[in-house]
């Protein structure tokens, strides 16, 4: 029986179960703006493939769907990751940090692109050098052309 159909079925059991879906919601340390941030990482390799923002819905429509939601701060709405791109993130487990301020989600990369840019992971700048003259270097291949992902 899905959700909608034992809250018909029994009031009482569904506005305890919204209760008690609240509770874990309530555990998460939201900031300011009822945001937390969440990194992506690669189930398997470990790598980190990128950060980002959840709120309430995002955190839990990820968990209610398998795949990861976020929230776009620049287009002020949900965000389902790979909705243009095609690039899903298939969440296999969600983790918070020690703080309860910070989400990780183990996933996998659908496509092997997590960045706009067409790259593997967001983190492919590496700094190179000293405090003096070192600089920011691009250091992991555009495996895709992002004019031919997003159009």
């Amino acid at each position: 029986m899905n959700q909608k159909a034992q809250a018909d079925a029994n009031p009482d059991a569904a506005a305890g179960n919204a209760t008690a879906q609240a509770a874990w919601l309530d555990q998460v340390k939201w900031d300011e703006q009822g945001l937390v941030p969440a990194i992506a990482q690669e189930q398997g390799s470990n790598q980190i493939l990128m950060f980002a923002w959840m709120n309430r819905e995002a955190l839990q429509k990820t968990l209610e769907l398998g795949r990861a939601v976020y929230w776009s701060r620049s287009r002020q709405r949900l965000w389902y990751k790979g909705e243009e791109s095609g690039h899903v993130q298939q969440v296999h487990e969600v983790r918070l940090d020690c703080d309860a301020d910070v989400v990780l989600l183990k996933i996998d990369q659908i496509g092997g692109i997590a960045c706009h840019t067409g790259r593997h992971s967001c983190f492919f700048q590496k700094f190179e050098g000293d405090t003096s003259s070192g600089a920011w270097v691009a250091v992991d291949p555009v495996l895709k052309d992002p004019e031919s992902i997003y159009k």
